[in-house]
């Protein structure tokens, strides 16, 4: 069934790529910075003053995800292992 072969891992198939940790990171992070935009702009009423927040935490934000995300994948608790379709 094609969501197996999405979401479940065939047997021998390693961890995540530093690449797709990166693409991840960057993906979630346009959504959240839009988000902070957002919300700063409905707090201080400034749409320069939004932007600038959402600039400075798009960055940090995204350097704290792609470490966070690698020490998690350096983890065993809570993965399955060897999945078969």
């Amino acid at each position: 069934m094609i969501l197996d072969q999405v979401f479940l891992k065939k047997k021998g198939c390693s961890s995540d790529t530093n690449t797709r940790s990166i693409v991840k990171a960057i993906s979630w992070r346009f959504i959240g910075s839009l988000d902070t935009i957002l919300i700063s702009y409905v707090v201080v009423g400034n749409l320069n003053i939004a932007f600038s927040i959402g600039g400075i935490e798009l960055v940090t934000k995204m350097i704290l995800y792609f470490f966070h995300e690698r020490i998690w994948n350096l983890l065993k608790w809570g993965k399955k292992e060897n999945y078969e379709y």
